[in-house]
C-alpha cells in the first residue's frame, strides 16, 4: 500500500507532463511532416529563414525555389509554410 501511495504521484505528473508536451508536439510533427510531403510545384512558400519564393522543382530531398532573379536550392525540411493553399 505504501509503495503505491509513493508511485500514484509519479504517475499522475508523467501523464500530465504526456497530455501537456509530448501529444501536442507530436501532432505538430505530423502535420509538419504530411505540409511537406504534399508540396508541389508552383507552390508559394516561406522558408524557415524567412525567404519567400516559389517551388520551381522539387525532388525526394531538395527544391529549388525562384525568388525573382535568382533560383535556389534547398532542403525540403526548410520550408517553414505553404502560403498559396486556400
Amino acid at each position: 500500500m505504501e509503495f503505491m501511495t509513493a508511485l500514484l504521484p509519479l504517475l499522475l505528473m508523467f501523464a500530465i507532463f504526456y497530455f501537456l508536451l509530448i501529444r501536442p508536439q507530436q501532432k505538430r510533427q505530423r502535420k509538419i511532416q504530411e505540409m511537406h510531403g504534399a508540396l508541389q510545384k508552383g507552390d508559394k512558400i516561406i522558408t524557415i529563414g524567412g525567404l519567400h519564393g516559389k517551388i520551381d522543382a522539387i525532388d525526394e530531398d531538395r527544391i529549388v525555389l525562384d525568388v525573382g532573379s535568382s533560383k535556389l536550392t534547398f532542403d525540403r525540411q526548410a520550408v517553414r509554410d505553404v502560403i498559396n493553399k486556400d
